[in-house]
């Protein structure tokens, strides 16, 4: 399961990133017509249809009665949770949302010639939609990372969806989390039936107005169809981190912290750039070692040996540009000055700096969003954050002495555009 050891250039910087594979892992056309039929059914049979992609992909039989988790089951599962890990759910979420407080937007009105005034204000999303998948492992951390942003941001209703189990029921970590982080109602619904329902609105769940989270293939590409009738958070794609790491970087700590995200997925990427060839191969070894440990190591075998890499390069001036090729979700700079490093760094998703902020800090605890941009979507994407959730009106008051100032000016501008009756507009109120 040994990962790769390339030599990286200037000259081939563009080839050995083609070469990685890192941003054509959910372009798979065969997928969308599969998602365009789930999508299609529900928008046009609603609760009938879901309950029959959730017996068929999850293998829960529900009803529209019990589609819907109840308070008692929430209770229930607070009461279950093991109560160490409840209070570190807890604090997790205090410092996730001390963090997303800071990101509140206000508006703004400015005074302009004469008394008029523009300016924005900023309200909540009426009703915003979450996405956690199941997989292989419950996500308590991603419900945390997706629900509070929107109840900071004052949205009054969240929609929050995930896959049942088997037996109709959802992990008791999972509906902790929501509870805590503030999901008005939650439903027992996975996959791309989800994203429909929650999109179009069926008789039980109701049509939101944005959706966000992760998920499989499926999941984010019914994301792209419905996106236009709500909105979305981002094309998210498998977890990826990127790791710059010189002469000073522990070479266990950098492998632990590829693993760490290798282990998410089979296409997960792990990626070290470093300047110094013997540190490169204490990383390899080490990788190898750990792996062979590892509990998941299925997953590891097939990241580590499609995309995973460890890249010898020229200097670190080399490295950085890589990285801002590749435009990471998770850039660790493991390096002997991190701070002047990131003054370089235009293209990520979460920056870690230093040997002692590794990754999984980011992921359960810190406070920032773990929701990133993957697949190179950092050179235009940003994190999930408070914004996502607010929506904003432009608003314009001019009087009379403050437009007939300027009508003349705008009326002008109009015609220069042919639009006569723009122009018209303006005159009327002074001829």
């Amino acid at each position: 399961m040994r990962c790769k050891l390339i030599e990286g250039t200037s000259e081939n910087l563009k080839d050995v990133c083609d070469q990685l594979g890192l941003r054509s892992k959910m372009q798979k056309s065969d997928v969308v017509s599969i998602v365009e039929e789930v999508l299609n059914d529900i928008k046009e049979n609603g609760d009938e249809a879901v309950l029959r992609y959730t017996k068929k992909f999850d293998g829960a039989d529900l009803s529209a009665a019990t589609m819907r988790v109840t308070q008692e089951e929430i209770d229930n599962a607070m009461a279950e949770i093991e109560p160490d890990l409840l209070r570190i759910i807890k604090k997790a979420a205090e410092n996730i949302r001390a963090f997303h407080e800071k990101q509140r937007e206000e508006g703004f009105m400015m005074d302009t010639a004469k008394g008029s005034k523009i300016g924005v204000r900023v309200r909540p999303l009426a009703i915003a939609g979450v996405y956690v998948p199941g997989g292989t492992a419950p996500l308590p951390s991603t419900v945390l990372m997706d629900v509070i942003p929107a109840s900071v941001a004052g949205v009054k209703r969240i929609v929050f969806c995930t896959p049942p189990r088997k037996d109709g029921t959802i992990a008791p970590v999972i509906l902790a989390a929501a509870s805590i982080a503030g999901a008005t109602e939650i439903y027992k619904v996975g996959g791309s039936q989800a994203i429909g329902a929650m999109a179009y609105g069926t008789e039980t769940i109701p049509r939101v107005d944005k959706i966000c989270g992760p998920g499989n293939i499926f999941v984010n590409t019914a994301k792209r169809l419905v996106y236009g009738q709500v909105d979305i958070d981002m094309f998210a794609g498998p977890s990826e981190i990127l790791i710059i790491a010189d002469k000073t970087a522990n070479p266990e700590f950098v492998a632990a912290d590829m693993l760490s995200q290798a282990e998410h997925d089979k296409i997960a990427s792990a990626i070290v750039l470093t300047d110094d060839k013997e540190l490169a191969d204490k990383v390899l070894e080490s990788v190898d070692r750990r792996s062979d440990m590892a509990l998941r190591k299925e997953i590891l075998a097939s990241s580590l040996q499609t995309y995973c890499a460890i890249i010898v390069c020229d200097d670190l001036d080399t490295a950085v540009a890589f990285s801002e090729e590749i435009a990471p979700e998770h850039l660790e700079l493991c390096v002997a000055d991190p701070e002047a490093m990131l003054d370089k760094i235009n293209n990520a998703g979460a920056v870690f700096l230093g040997s002692y902020s590794p990754e999984p800090l980011g992921d359960y605890f810190a406070g920032p969003n773990h929701t990133l941009p993957t697949s190179g979507t950092s050179r235009f994407f940003s994190p999930l954050n408070t914004g996502d959730f607010y929506k904003k009106m432009s608003v314009i008051n001019y009087n009379e002495e403050s437009l007939r100032e300027v009508y003349e000016d705008v009326a002008k501008f109009a015609d220069s555009e042919g639009l006569t009756c723009h122009a018209e507009s303006i005159r009327t109120r002074f001829n």
